[in-house]
């Protein structure tokens, strides 16, 4: 990923925080045959190994887990992508200053590397599924358990998935929301982002602008 210094985010906590809010990610491996790409929900285990590791299920009939299982030294690759935004030029102040300008995007990615390995324990996906649910279910006013479920049912759907454990190398934080700009042109993004109406994203991305700006308490 290309790393401009202005853009660049190593800090653990906001990375790890990009991807539990953002956790389908983007999982990426590479064989003799070339790339296979697929989204998949992944749980965070931050205190797993020196740099934490990502858990996940895929379908037994999706191939990409075989291709994992026959090429184990072959790195994997996760993208995880937070709020995006398209950042029109009218709202810099350099517009009205010299006209030179031009639109750009603004996003917050996290890339996590690690060694994949193929699991078929049932104990472990029963665990996975639980935990995965826990996760997601836990916010809301009744949440579903996989208890709920018959147990022949969720005895039956385990058998049709298999686990990925992903041991993280490397991970690497993007955060371009427009860091690179004049002052006045970071504050006009900003309340241009939060002028539009209905936009949780546009909103959220203004946080980010004026976090990462240094225009918080402005």
């Amino acid at each position: 990923m290309y790393q401009p210094p202005l853009f660049r985010e190593t800090r653990p906590d906001i990375l790890h925080a990009l991807i539990r809010a953002h956790p389908l990610g983007l999982m990426i491996s590479v064989a003799p045959d070339g790339p296979m790409a697929d989204p998949v929900p992944f749980l965070l285990d931050a205190d797993a190994g020196p740099h934490g590791r990502l858990n996940a299920h895929v379908a037994r009939a999706n191939p990409h887990w075989r291709q994992i299982a026959d090429n184990p030294a072959l790195p994997v690759l996760v993208v995880f992508q937070g709020v995006n935004t398209y950042i029109t030029p009218s709202w810099y102040e350099t517009k009205r200053e010299t006209g030179k300008v031009v639109p750009t995007w603004n996003y917050a990615m996290v890339q996590v590397r690690g060694t994949a390995r193929v699991i078929e324990d049932a104990d472990w996906l029963a665990g996975q599924i639980h935990a995965l649910t826990t996760r997601h279910e836990s916010g809301r006013a009744e949440p579903w358990a996989v208890s709920d479920a018959p147990d022949a049912f969720i005895a039956s759907q385990i058998k049709g998935i298999v686990g990925i454990e992903i041991d993280i190398t490397a991970i690497d934080g993007k955060w371009k929301v427009s860091q690179n700009r004049p002052v006045a042109d970071r504050a006009g993004v900003a309340a241009g982002l939060e002028a539009e109406q209905d936009n949780v994203s546009a909103h959220e991305m203004a946080g980010l602008v004026r976090a990462f700006g240094g225009l918080d308490g402005a």
